[in-house]
């Protein structure tokens, strides 16, 4: 049923979730949503209630639910042939490759399709060691990459790791966390001492020569942590003078999320030799990817599959978001509307004392909740109350960090000021109700 009227879908969608799906499958809010319909950035449940959605799936739905021009590409697919395997060529596949090596920075040119952020997180960590002949990676505290084996021996957080690590060689680095720096210092003074810590970790806890430095440029499920200008190249430099490769990891950074650039890492004017990415690409569809260098690249087995890797439907998909993005110059949208957002953000941080931190970029912003600005002991009580009254509001939102205490906002890259206005009267008002 789809009846966007029936109460009845709702409490039995959710009884069913509750009955029949493992526990770990959780969802937001005390009551939850069972959502049957989305058009652009709105979506609907089953009662029939409205809500801006302002995370978009986790930074998924990109440009729009039902975007009429991806939905139309993802269809026209459909009707002609839905699935092949790598087994075969598909012209998709072949001209997103194209396109992905086009506006990539550097190098990079050769692509690799799979499903999910983690399958193309494990086969960037699988390149570099096959490339480097070395077993050891470097990763950040705070980080996320997945739910594998390799990817959840790489996660920076406790709450995500059910199991010790699985695999060994993993080496967790300081978080460019300046608002909770690990060295209680203060940018700039601090003089990056996290990134320059990166050559003391690889001295002590490594062989000295390492397969990869591996980090998101914003640290997502982290809270939207962004490091200081110079962070990469410094993390960069020290990674490749101990033989190591410098991997990007963009499922949440890409597809011009930041504002005027593709891919995050373009703005810490730093190259580097594999990149991953997923979500946004496909507006919903599933697909992730990753590029690496033809020197890289080149030295991956000379036989391996991926199911669901460079699916047609898949390609078509990600090949109509980014001729939208282009098209409608979403990129640049994405840093004036975001500039707008985090100006409006700012305005409740001086409001609500509650409010620590307010950090981001382009789309990608994010609001730390604390008890107290002193203490800076994390609040993630208060962000679960704002989050009971902005859906009231009609308003949906994300969260994160390590502790909780972030909300976390990931509006869609066609969004406009009119949107951030109803997202901040919705977050206002939830601050009030605190």
């Amino acid at each position: 049923m789809t009846d966007t009227n029936s109460k009845t879908t709702v409490s039995e969608a959710v009884r069913k979730h509750k009955e029949f799906l493992f526990p770990a499958v959780a969802n937001y809010y005390q009551e939850p949503i069972a959502l049957v319909k989305g058009e652009g950035k709105y979506v609907w449940d089953g009662e029939g209630n409205k809500y801006l959605d302002c995370f978009g799936g986790v930074l998924t739905v990109s440009v729009g639910h039902a975007n009429p021009k991806v939905n139309e590409a993802v269809i026209n697919q459909l009707n002609k042939i839905a699935h092949t395997s790598t087994l075969y060529a598909n012209e998709n596949q072949s001209n997103l490759a194209e396109k992905l090596a086009e506006i990539t920075p550097g190098n990079l040119k050769k692509s690799f399709f799979t499903s999910t952020g983690t399958e193309a997180d494990d086969t960037a960590v699988f390149a570099a060691k096959l490339a480097t002949g070395r077993q050891e990676v470097i990763v950040l505290r705070h980080s996320y990459s997945g739910r594998s084996a390799t990817a959840l021996s790489n996660v920076g957080h406790h709450t995500w790791r059910p199991l010790p690590a699985q695999v060994a060689g993993v080496v967790h680095a300081a978080a460019p966390y300046c608002y909770r720096c690990p060295f209680k210092l203060e940018y700039p003074s601090c003089d990056v001492a996290c990134a320059k810590d990166i050559k003391n970790i690889i001295e002590t806890a490594t062989t000295g020569e390492i397969a990869a430095f591996m980090a998101e440029p914003i640290l997502g499920v982290g809270g939207f942590i962004v490091p200081p200008p110079e962070y990469f190249e410094i993390a960069y430099g020290i990674a490749r003078e101990h033989g190591g490769l410098c991997i990007a990891d963009e499922v949440q950074t890409a597809w011009g999320r930041t504002g005027d650039k593709w891919f995050g890492i373009e703005h810490w004017d730093v190259t580097p030799d594999i990149m991953t990415s997923a979500k946004g690409l496909g507006n919903g569809i599933p697909v992730a990817w990753t590029i690496a260098t033809p020197e890289v690249a080149d030295k991956f087995p000379g036989t391996t599959f991926a199911t669901f890797g460079g699916n047609p439907v898949s390609m078509a998909a990600g090949l109509a978001v980014i001729q939208f993005v282009e098209d409608n110059d979403l990129r640049t949208n994405a840093r004036i509307v975001g500039d707008y957002l985090h100006e409006k953000l700012c305005g409740l941080h001086e409001r609500y004392e509650i409010i620590g931190d307010v950090r981001g970029k382009g789309l990608m912003q994010a609001i730390e909740l604390v008890t107290d600005r002193k203490s800076k002991q994390p609040n993630p009580q208060a962000v679960l109350k704002v989050f009971e009254e902005t859906k009231k509001q009609g308003v949906l939102i994300g969260k994160g960090g390590l502790y909780g205490n972030v909300i976390r906002t990931g509006m869609m890259l066609n969004s406009t000021k009119d949107n951030v206005d109803e997202l901040i009267a919705a977050l206002d008002k939830g601050f009030e109700s605190l």
